[in-house]
């Protein structure tokens, strides 16, 4: 029988002289499953997630530098990159003694843990990607047409379309996009105003416009994602929202392409798949970690939390 569902801790460590909030649940003895948000959100997208594996799991959820309540450094004082983003959650691991784990990425949390993948790829066990792309495929047409029109040239007038993604309009897009109007009182406005709230903060134009530019570093490293791939053939999963205009669905077939034994499920619902089939994904998460990761058996109820920070 499992358990009942396990309190969720908030943590902060510093990495690079950087605050870094990540949220916790599990066992310290258990098998990690680090996961990472996408943008515009935080480990806040992980909150329905994360009791609801706590139980066998111990869960993981650092805000990248710059969102949620890690810290967030003006863009003159950091360097906000992919390849900056993934050193520093390389190094989060290392100061939370994470030698061994699964990853759970999503949107920008996808370059992030695939680079980080690349870099120690005997660290991780197994990939959970949820609308997390690494194919040219995976790019929905409409969604990316202004972004990559400031990446081949950034100006003021093609960064002003792109400022509208951190709106509230623009975040409210894309949490409804994709979702049926019969699941459509599954997602709670607290979401997207959330995130708002936090993408309306002083600094943080300079912040996502940084992080934008830089998104045609993570094509130029499909090829090396897709390698690492066909070379470690790593077990992974792909629950994917099938109506996401950001990430299409094509971007999850074509993982079956370099991993013939890849888990595909395309799920009735957009971007933030979380929202609305939240038990649906850890069932599946679950399953596929249980049949593809040796691990030993589940921790017993009365086992108790990790301990916490030095902070």
């Amino acid at each position: 029988m499992r358990s009942p569902l396990q309190p969720v801790h908030h943590r902060t460590v510093t990495v690079r002289g950087h605050d870094i909030h990540y949220r916790e649940a599990g066992p310290v003895d258990a098998p990690v499953l680090l996961l990472l948000h996408g943008f515009p959100t935080s480990s806040h997208m992980f909150r329905d997630l994360i009791p609801r594996l706590a139980d066998r799991f111990r869960l993981i959820a650092p805000d990248h530098v710059g969102f949620g309540r890690s810290a967030a450094p003006p863009a003159e004082e950091f360097d906000y990159t992919f390849a900056e983003l993934a050193a520093v959650t390389a190094e989060f691991t290392d100061v939370l003694g994470l030698d061994r784990f699964a990853l759970y990425i999503q949107d920008y949390g996808a370059p992030i843990g695939l680079r980080l993948a690349l870099a120690h790829p005997e660290r991780v066990t197994a990939i959970v990607t949820q609308n997390g792309n690494a194919y040219e495929e995976g790019l929905g047409d409409e969604a990316w047409a202004p972004v990559l029109a400031m990446i081949a040239d950034r100006t003021p007038e093609t960064e002003e379309p792109v400022r509208s993604i951190r709106s509230l309009d623009g975040i409210r897009w894309q949490y409804e996009t994709g979702v049926p109007a019969e699941l459509r009182d599954l997602l709670s406005p607290d979401a997207w105003h959330h995130d708002a709230a936090l993408m309306a903060r002083d600094g943080q134009d300079a912040i996502q416009l940084g992080l934008i530019g830089d998104y045609g570093s993570n094509f130029a490293l499909y090829p090396a994602f897709q390698e690492y791939f066909r070379t470690t053939q790593v077990p992974l999963l792909a629950v994917w929202g099938e109506g996401d205009e950001v990430f299409v669905p094509a971007g999850a077939k074509a993982f079956l392409g370099d991993l013939p034994d890849a888990e595909v499920h395309l799920l009735p619902t957009g971007h933030f798949a979380l929202e609305t089939h939240a038990p649906r994904i850890a069932e599946l998460i679950a399953d596929f970690l249980a049949r593809r990761v040796p691990v030993r058996p589940w921790p017993s109820p009365d086992r108790g939390p990790s301990a916490p920070s030095s902070r």
